[in-house]
Parts: C-alpha cells; structure tokens; sequence
C-alpha cells in the first residue's frame, strides 16, 4: 500500500548541445571557426509524482525522452533545469547516498561477467553495498526462490539463456534491499514463460516489500499485466498521465466480437446483429465482427437471440492500438 510520493518532478529539463557542419573537406575547415549551434531538447518541463509502492508504465517511442528522464532519475545525468526529489534525495546532488536505495535494470546492458557465474556478481554486489553477511543470504535465498535460479546462479553467464540471464540481473538489482526498482526494457528478447516468470515475481515484489517500480518497455503486454497507471511522452513531454483503465475507457471506442455458431434461428436478427458493426471475417460458422463499445451490448443479445452460439468472444484494441491514437491527438 502506497504511504508517501516516492517521486516528485518539476519541470524537469534536459537539452544537448551539438554542432552541425556541412559535407566535405571545406566545410570541415570552415568549421574550425564557426560552427552551427544544435540544441535538442531531450526531456521538456516534465512534471509527475509516483507514489511509495506503485508500478507506473513509463512509455514512448524511440526517443522521447524516457531514457534521458530514467538516466536523471537514477542520478546518471544533470539536468538542464528542474526539481527532482526521489524517496527525499535530488538524484544528482547525493549520488552516493541515494544509491543505495534504488536498483536498475537494463534489458540492454548487463551487469553480470560472461565467463562467470551470476553468483560472483551477487557476491561483488555484497561488498560494493557493505551488505551484512545475514542479511546478504536471507535475500538472496528469497530471490532465488522466488525467481527459481538455483541452478542457474552456478553456471557461466555465457551459458544461460535471456530469460535465465534476466532473472539473475534483477537479483543483482535487488541484493541490497532497495526501496525504488527502475526497469528498462526487462523482458526484451525473452520467451513467453520467461515473460511470464517475471511478471508474477515483480507483482510479488511489489506486493511482499512495497518496491516502488518505474517500467519502460516496448511490450504493452508488460504494461498491461502490471501497471494500472501509465506516464506516456512524446517529443520530451508528457502527453498522457493517468490510470490505464482511464485511458483505454477514452480512447478505445471499439471493440471485436469473435464467435462460432451452429445455426441461425432467425436470419432477420441475426442480419441485424451483423450489421452494427463491420465483418471482419467470414468463414461457414465462424465470424468476427469490428463494432462501437456502445453497441456491443446490443450485439451479442441480439446473436444470442437469433443462432445457437458455441463460443463467443470479446475482445479489446491492443494497448499499441491505443497509445498511437493518443499519438495522433498530439499531432
């Protein structure tokens, strides 16, 4: 249960300078006198509070910014201009302390050793952290259990498959209690049961220790199972703060009807029924029908009505669905 806001921003800003220079050798030694000023604006007066215990989905296309906020986040880079407290620390400021109280993933960048075993590097984390020898088992033991690597933690990192290598970096991550979890890309290039896996350990994580947890992913099915809130920028800015539920309910405005029948009792009805919305497809006794959330009601009582149904199926748009209509508003 969320007690106190984890996260405060404020108009958190983060620009890159660059130099821009035309092509070709005189143009190069022209720039060795005047150069074209290039400034990115990476992150724009980003603003949110995530509070102690929620998992927030943290979205946006290649290059809107979320890694450069997940980066200022964590302490890694200053910002241009802004405030940022994270569990009462300014990220930057008080690198040292603030650590400590946070762990990061990155599904692109590992921490293990490819010759070596998870388990050296869980040990490395024990003395870089200054983790008390009682405490450094009882964790690691929960983790291991809970991620079921007990084998795995033994064998040579270049030897485990994505999702064995996964498991043993949230351990690393998690060895020293932290208090904020920030995942960047945490299942990508993993498989189906290893998504799954570590789905059901951070709800648990989240659940037993009250770990804050900030999500950027690609894979909506992750938001989806896991975050009821989702933060979403485009360009640096935040274009859509809210609960999931929220936004699916505005901006889902259709949903697929999918069932089989074995025959129809009333053709007039049944035509009617088919009509309120769009075939999608159309094969003997099976049939898929686009139609207004509105209309769905309607729909299905009037096909229980007019065919002796086998299977029906409701069925909602894709979270990717979604966030590219939002996409759309903001253009």
């Amino acid at each position: 249960m969320a007690t106190h806001e984890a996260i405060i921003m404020h108009g958190l800003t983060k620009t890159f300078t660059s130099y821009r220079r035309g092509e070709g050798f005189t143009a190069a030694i022209k720039s060795l006198w005047r150069r074209e000023k290039v400034v990115t604006h990476a992150v724009k007066d980003i603003s949110f509070r995530i509070a102690q215990g929620e998992i927030v989905g943290f979205v946006g296309q290649n290059g809107a910014g979320k890694s450069t906020t997940i980066k200022m986040l964590s302490g890694i880079l200053h910002p241009t201009r802004g405030i940022a407290r994270v569990l009462g620390y300014t990220p930057w400021e008080e690198r040292k302390k603030y650590v400590r109280h946070i762990g990061v993933v990155l599904g692109q960048k590992s921490q293990l050793w490819q010759d070596l075993p998870p388990v050296d590097a869980f040990r490395l984390m024990q003395g870089i952290y200054r983790i008390p020898e009682k405490d450094y088992q009882e964790r690691l033991s929960e983790l291991v259990d809970m991620l079921k690597i007990k084998e795995v933690m033994h064998r040579p990192t270049r030897n485990l498959s994505l999702g064995e290598r996964m498991k043993c970096e949230l351990v690393v991550a998690l060895l020293h209690g932290p208090e904020i979890l920030f995942l960047d890309e945490p299942t990508i290039g993993v498989d189906a049961l290893a998504k799954e896996h570590i789905r059901e350990f951070l709800k648990a994580l989240n659940k037993k220790r009250n770990v804050t947890i900030i999500l950027t992913t690609h894979d909506m099915d992750d938001i989806e199972e896991l975050c009821e809130r989702v933060i979403m920028i485009d360009k640096g800015v935040v274009v859509y703060d809210g609960a999931l539920a929220t936004m699916k309910e505005k901006y889902i405005t259709t949903k697929t009807i999918a069932f089989d029948y074995a025959r129809v009792k009333d053709k007039r009805s049944f035509t009617a029924a088919l009509r309120l919305g769009k075939v999608l497809e159309d094969r003997d006794t099976y049939k898929e029908l686009e139609i207004a959330r509105t209309k769905v009601p309607k729909a299905v009582e009037g096909l229980l009505r007019s065919c002796d149904i086998i299977d029906l199926a409701i069925h909602e748009p894709r979270l990717e669905n979604v966030i590219k209509e939002i996409y759309k508003e903001q253009q």
